[in-house]
């Protein structure tokens, strides 16, 4: 893992409040930069659909269990439960008992504005800055290779092709985030225009 600028707004935010909520699209770093920043809270993901039920049919009780903090991962999958931790906030208001994390989402965004206004600190990881690049091992120095390969942490960490790479983040990101979000039925036309889109990137924006 390489140091990113981030970590150490995330730790002081914890020294502030009872919540830290860490956003960015998939594949960030947002997981790895968290545990390696808050090593002592249990970690707890979401993600698998047995879990979620679990937590679903009692969160109570899963706040119970994690009365000291924990690392919640893949928050967006159940945005209700944010309103239960804000009345276990309330009544233990410590700072840097829970961290949060989840990819950016209308649903998700909502649901903090709503219940943790106030009790959460929200910052937003993005992908690796060229800065943050060059502390990779044996990193390229040449910026066109540099723009080819992306940001991408895992591509500079386990040398993954970026074409590759793009091409399996692209199909997983269109069948599964934007048909959860975007409620998408004809995937042949977005992925059109997302490729409208990826042409007139860094051009001037015309709108008469």
């Amino acid at each position: 893992m390489i140091e990113r600028d981030l970590a150490p707004v995330l730790a002081q935010s914890a020294r502030w409040y009872p919540v830290v909520t860490v956003t960015g699209p998939r594949q960030s770093g947002k997981t790895t930069l968290v545990r390696a920043t808050f090593p002592d809270l249990p970690y707890v993901s979401l993600e698998p659909l047995d879990v979620r039920v679990d937590v679903r049919q009692d969160p109570r009780g899963f706040l119970a269990d994690h009365r000291g903090g924990a690392v919640i991962d893949e928050v967006q999958h159940m945005p209700e439960l944010l309103s239960y931790l804000q009345v276990e906030i309330d009544e233990r208001p410590e700072p840097g008992r829970f961290v949060l994390i989840g990819s950016q989402q209308l649903g998700l965004t909502q649901a903090i504005t709503q219940s943790l206004a106030g009790r959460t600190a929200v910052l937003r990881l993005h992908p690796p800055s060229y800065p943050e690049l060059l502390r990779f091992p044996d990193p390229s120095t040449e910026l066109w290779n540099t723009v080819w390969a992306l940001s991408d942490p895992r591509i500079w960490d386990s040398r993954i092709l970026p074409d590759r790479w793009l091409a399996d983040y692209t199909t997983t990101y269109v069948e599964r985030d934007v048909r959860q979000v975007l409620n998408v039925s004809d995937l042949t036309v977005f992925r059109t225009f997302m490729k409208l889109c990826a042409g007139r990137t860094a051009q001037e924006l015309n709108l008469d």
